[in-house]
């Protein structure tokens, strides 16, 4: 299987979202390498980065997944390098 390293940069306005959240992230736990993620109280927001190695299609659709949810903005970036994901 094809994958590529990409990271998503979420940014949570509505913190009604956040078991949503976590239950798309744990989802797609098998392509998770790592996530951050950092409450900034001044502007009522959270920030968390999620780090994968997956399929672009799989990537595109946790992506997509995320952005529908109420009050939740995210950006996908790919690693132009392709590679096959060990298990």
């Amino acid at each position: 299987m094809e994958t590529r390293v990409a990271l998503i940069g979420i940014v949570v306005e509505n913190f009604d979202m956040t078991e949503k959240i976590n239950d798309i992230l744990h989802d797609y736990r098998q392509y998770i390498i790592g996530r951050m993620g950092l409450p900034y109280a001044k502007r009522k927001v959270a920030v968390i980065s999620v780090v994968l190695d997956a399929p672009q299609n799989v990537a595109s659709a946790l992506s997509g997944k995320l952005g529908m949810l109420e009050g939740v903005s995210c950006k996908t970036i790919y690693s132009s390098i392709f590679g096959e994901k060990d298990d």
